[in-house]
């Protein structure tokens, strides 16, 4: 092989391997997209759905006739129409018999076919199914040549490409998938408006979107539910294609007499598995992010029914409710993207116009199909009609020939007969019955129909009866052959079978009346802890080793209390339940907890590491009171610091929020509230130094500015405090003691300092 040949090989070996992986991949994401993720705009069903129902009408499964073993029927689709596993296959069937997750049940389950709750169905063994009238509805046509067939997998039998489907069934029952790049989820809506839009765009071909929104008022889940979107956002999802629905369950206050009440949810919204709604509300109770919550139970039987109790009955049920619809699924956000298969082919996100379009070309298609097969059919009877009127005018000779004659369909085929009506060049057109006697031959299909006709009905009656049938078929194929060349004509009638449908799957129908409501509802504002919990007076404890708790009421704070074996008390203070604390780490980050939530006090209390992720190297710096609008000084053992604002050191998790930058060996040093216009600063060299407070930045995050200046050691302490009014410590015997006289003490920041006044307390910190 020369070098040539050697350099081309492997490029034309890498060109072909890339191009059949990119050919098979191709492939393989049509595949998906066709025939397993969009569902068909004409009829709203994907092929395992589609399947499912045909594989039923085969087995002669109607609505009002038995039922018959899911896993015989899951077993046909599989083995006739759909090579895929057969868990699948009855999963989707279970999916079509669930009232709570298909709007209008195109399977009568009779069984457990799974509940609200999340609980799977039972094996196909044990459950039984059949159509409903919305299938039969789907289905409806199909043997009047309505649709295209194919052959399934194997060839040897043939389904349709798509069902004739007398009403929207895409809108009515919604549809989701994820494909290769692409996804589609539809919300399911209620028939009766779907017919009265399609009727409206019937009449106005050119009719906008907003105008089939006055039919359309929105979604329609099979759950219920109360609507919440603008309808400004519903007008743009509708038109675009894409979009969200805000959905949240329905609620009534329920009087229990005495003051007494509780909250009673009826309606949850759609796809939210109502067992673990009530988990998660039990979380919020067991981890007191609600305090305003008491208990919540599940007495839910044939419809739902959730009982939600206040912790007091002070609380305002609206405020409850908003605390609820942000932190659980009581509210969620359907999302839409509606994007389907156009005549089973094209993906494109659709708006509400276009499906509708979509659907109404498709029943003019079926009534066109249908109306051929019926005149196709029609055209045959008048012709067998035609020679039983014959035979009748010439009745004694047919008899003779089929007595005597050898042959006597090939002599009553040959012969000259008297005959009242004669057929027309074209074979459609048939002319009025002519006075005369005309001589004309019969056909083969005629022939064929006298050979088989019964003795009995040589009769005068009979003859009779054939012409008045002749006379209605005659009548009935011309207004088939007008209906054929008239557009108006059609969506005449296309409009008499929507609102057909619509009656039929109107509020007569089970659960045909809408389900959903809608209301107006702004943006879920937050709720202060304030309008959450009683307001109480408590003591907070806080133990050197970090342990905590909230004693009720305002004790006496040089109170003996009871600790742990070699700890002993460090933060005492009195607080409200409404309050929260601000917890400052050695790491320099700054946690939340509010009082509500610590442990009472007839323990030693709960470890403060339990409630926040406070690493176990990082000390408690400090514990105190949020004051909103407040600032405080922080600074670090290294002599840096600012002045922070307090709203900036709230935390929302566990993990705290991180404000003073520090690096080991430098820790965190304290965090004091801003009270006066300076500043002063002391050493562990017991050097002091004051400062305008002015000269210190204010900042939410940061290593901060340089307070006091050091040659050894570090910071020990800082305060602030009014210049005017002097700078006060407990000296070492116990009295307090005011400095006034500070000029020796006063430079700008960032300096050494001077020696701290006689007195001034050996631990170098300030009151």
């Amino acid at each position: 092989m020369d070098d040539d040949t050697r350099d081309q090989t492997p490029r034309d070996l890498t060109e072909s391997l890339g191009r059949a992986i990119g050919e098979r991949y191709l492939t393989y994401a049509l595949s998906t997209i066709m025939h397993r993720a969009l569902p068909d705009a004409r009829d709203g069903l994907k092929p395992v759905h589609r399947r499912i129902l045909y594989a039923m009408r085969e087995l002669r499964l109607g609505s009002s006739g038995g039922f018959r073993k899911s896993a015989k029927i899951s077993g046909d689709v599989m083995g006739n129409y759909h090579p895929h596993g057969d868990a699948a296959i009855y999963d989707a069937m279970a999916r079509l018999a669930q009232d709570f997750a298909v709007r209008y049940p195109l399977v009568d389950g009779q069984g457990n076919f799974g509940n609200i709750d999340g609980d799977n169905p039972a094996a196909s063994r044990y459950t039984e199914a059949r159509m409903t009238e919305a299938a039969e509805a789907l289905l409806d046509g199909l043997s009047e040549n309505a649709v295209d067939f194919r052959e399934n997998y194997d060839g040897t039998l043939t389904e349709p490409v798509v069902l004739p489907a007398s009403f929207p069934n895409l809108l009515a029952n919604g549809s989701s998938g994820i494909a290769v790049g692409m996804a589609t989820n539809i919300p399911p809506h209620n028939v009766s408006e779907l017919c009265d839009a399609c009727i409206h765009l019937i009449r106005t071909p050119d009719a906008r979107d907003d105008t089939l929104l006055n039919y359309v008022k929105g979604p329609d889940f099979p759950t219920g539910g109360v609507i919440v979107e603008s309808p400004e956002s519903m007008a743009e999802a509708y038109r675009t294609g894409r979009g969200g629905f805000r959905l949240r369950c329905l609620w009534e206050r329920e009087d229990l007499g005495r003051g007494q009440w509780q909250i009673v949810v009826t309606e949850i919204p759609y796809q939210v598995q109502k067992s673990k709604l009530v988990e998660k509300i039990a979380e919020l109770i067991q981890l007191k992010k609600l305090p305003i919550l008491g208990d919540v139970r599940d007495e839910s039987a044939e419809d739902v029914r959730l009982v939600i109790e206040p912790k007091s009955r002070s609380v305002d049920p609206d405020v409850l409710m908003n605390m609820l619809f942000r932190q659980t699924d009581l509210e969620t956000r359907f999302a839409m993207n509606m994007n389907v298969l156009i005549d089973g082919r094209t993906p494109k996100v659709c708006s509400l116009k276009e499906v509708l379009r979509a659907f109404l070309d498709h029943r003019r298609d079926v009534l066109l199909r249908r109306s051929q097969y019926r005149l196709d059919r029609i055209d045959h009877r008048l012709e067998v009609l035609e020679g039983f009127i014959t035979a009748f005018l010439n009745l004694d000779r047919v008899i003779d020939i089929i007595r005597y004659d050898d042959d006597p369909k090939l002599a009553l085929m040959h012969e000259d007969w008297e005959r009242d009506h004669v057929r027309a060049t074209d074979e459609r057109d048939y002319v009025s019955p002519l006075p005369a006697k005309i001589e004309a031959q019969l056909s083969e299909v005629q022939v064929d129909a006298i050979l088989n006709m019964r003795l009995r009905a040589l009769r005068r009656l009979e003859e009779m009866e054939l012409r008045r049938e002749r006379d209605a078929l005659q009548e009935e194929r011309a207004g088939i052959v007008e209906l054929l060349g008239s557009p108006d004509i059609q969506w005449t009638r296309i409009t008499d079978q929507l609102r057909e449908t619509k009656k039929q799957f109107g509020k007569s129908y089970a659960r045909g009346a809408r389900l959903s409501r809608f209301a107006e509802a702004g943006a879920i504002e937050d709720v202060p802890m304030e309008a959450m919990i009683d307001r109480e007076p408590v003591t907070v404890v806080c133990s050197q080793m970090g342990w905590i708790r909230a004693l009720t009421g305002h004790i006496d704070l040089d109170r003996e209390l009871k600790f742990k074996d070699g700890d002993g008390p460090r933060f005492i203070f009195h607080a409200e339940t409404t309050d929260r604390l601000l917890l400052m780490g050695s790491n320099g980050r700054f946690y939340t907890l509010p009082v509500a939530s610590l442990p009472g006090g007839r323990g030693m209390g709960e470890p403060v590491r339990l409630m926040v992720d406070l690493p176990n190297e990082a000390e408690i710096v400090t514990l105190r009171i949020h004051r909103p609008g407040g600032k405080l000084l922080v600074a670090s053992s290294a002599g840096d610091g600012f002045v922070l604002p307090e709203d900036e050191a709230v935390a929302q998790t566990r993990a705290g929020r991180q404000v003073l930058n520090v690096r080991a060996p430098v820790v965190a040093r304290l965090a004091k509230p801003v009270t006066g216009d300076h500043v002063a600063c002391v050493g562990e060299n017991r050097k002091v130094l004051i400062f305008p407070l002015d000269e210190l930045p204010e900042m939410a995050r940061g290593k901060g500015v340089r307070l006091q200046k050091f040659k050894d050691g570090g910071l020990s302490d800082a305060i602030t405090f009014e210049l005017a009014r002097g700078l006060t410590w407990r000296d070492p015997a116990g009295r307090t003691r005011t400095e006034t006289a500070l000029d020796d003490w006063t430079a700008r920041r960032a300096g050494a300092g001077r020696m701290a006044p006689r007195g001034f307390p050996r631990d170098n910190r300030f009151n």
